[in-house]
């Protein structure tokens, strides 16, 4: 698989995430999130992206043993929780973790 250029998936903000861990919005954000990870696919899809610094659509597709429509609504549910960026690249789309989103998503496990 070939790397991302850099226009592909940009760095992501580092600012710190200042919000509270506990409470009901918390626990909203965290019901959310661990929805969209609750599929085994969608596990794997962040599993794949965490090894590589992003992966084009057709990429992730020849990984896992489902068509590409499957993948595309997998990956629908991870971008509208946050947890991947997609960049459209021409006629590919580009997909990207979300690593403030991730870290959130670790903070939020935490304070259980």
């Amino acid at each position: 698989m070939k790397p991302a250029s850099p226009a592909c998936c940009p760095p992501p903000a580092d600012e710190p995430d200042l919000r509270p861990v506990q409470g009901d919005a918390a626990d909203e954000e965290l019901a959310a999130l661990t929805k969209a990870l609750g599929h085994p696919i969608r596990v794997q899809i962040v599993r794949l992206l965490t090894r590589r610094e992003s992966c084009i659509c057709g990429d992730i597709v020849k990984e896992l043993p489902l068509a590409q429509s499957t993948v595309s609504q997998h990956l629908k549910v991870l971008k509208e929780v946050g947890l991947i960026r997609g960049e459209i690249d021409g006629p590919r789309t580009c997909y990207c973790l979300e690593p403030r989103t991730l870290r959130r998503l670790k903070a939020l496990i935490g304070g259980l």
